[in-house]
């Protein structure tokens, strides 16, 4: 017989249990809460609300729960593991196309460039390891927010788009209308929208580890304009899709 422990406090153990489950899962339905931690729907339900509360959970579209800012925030503790897993995938692509590459991941509204190889040309593109940036207004934040359904993205920007150079991003609606295209192409395009002078495409290399994180290729627009798309986002989506073979989670429906 299973002897208790004096000090454990039964519904803390349940919550902990639950962050535990939306970080490895993505997401997470009352049902499937109530299974994991033998308890009625009634008290997953309740458990969910108060993560909710607290930023450690939101409501998403379909009735399913996903992991809240407050939780998406303590993630960067995990994040030495994932550029690991993710770096022979970021050489393949830097010896394939000669430009700087990041890897980045998504932290609510926003990007965090974890890992990158910075391009050897004169002219080139230097790393951004370590910055942040909205991620309406980068490649891989395009791509990766077209991953998540309408409902997800209204509440991410619901206080409103960043201001985009140029006003190509003006309001939500023309974000909704580029990340139909991004669906359509698979990849998301940055002309001069963080940087002068700086065009990036990314890909999303889905969920891995609980971190939502995309493969970007950054390089001066004057070389891209000289008829570099192509081949750079070639040689992209190929690195990405032996990137959801060998090390991603099930795509996101």
């Amino acid at each position: 017989m299973e002897q208790k422990d004096p000090y454990r406090v039964e519904a803390v153990d349940r919550a902990l249990a639950l962050l535990m489950l939306l970080a490895e899962r993505g997401r997470l339905s009352v049902t499937e809460a109530g299974r994991e931690l033998d308890v009625a729907p009634s008290t997953a339900h309740r458990l969910l609300s108060t993560l909710c509360h607290r930023g450690f959970a939101a409501q998403g579209d379909k009735r399913l729960y996903l992991p809240g800012p407050a939780l998406l925030q303590l993630r960067t503790i995990e994040m030495p593991a994932l550029p690991d897993r993710i770096r022979p995938y970021l050489q393949k692509l830097f010896d394939a196309v000669g430009e700087t590459v990041h890897l980045m991941v998504r932290i609510d509204s926003e990007v965090l460039f974890v890992d990158g190889i910075e391009g050897t040309q004169s002219l080139r593109v230097g790393l951004r390891v370590g910055a942040r940036m909205p991620a309406c207004r980068t490649s891989g934040g395009k791509a990766m927010l077209a991953d998540l359904e309408p409902e997800e993205i209204d509440a991410l920007l619901a206080g409103g788009t960043a201001p985009s150079p140029g006003e190509k991003i003006r309001d939500l609606a023309a974000l909704r209308r580029e990340l139909a295209s991004v669906r359509r192409n698979h990849f998301g395009c940055n002309h001069d929208e963080s940087e002068p002078g700086v065009t990036a495409v990314g890909a999303s290399i889905g969920v891995i580890d609980g971190n939502h994180a995309a493969l970007v290729v950054a390089l001066p627009t004057v070389r891209m304009a000289a008829g570099g798309l192509e081949a750079v986002t070639g040689e992209l989506l190929r690195v990405c899709r032996q990137v959801g073979r060998d090390v991603a989670g099930p795509p996101r429906q």
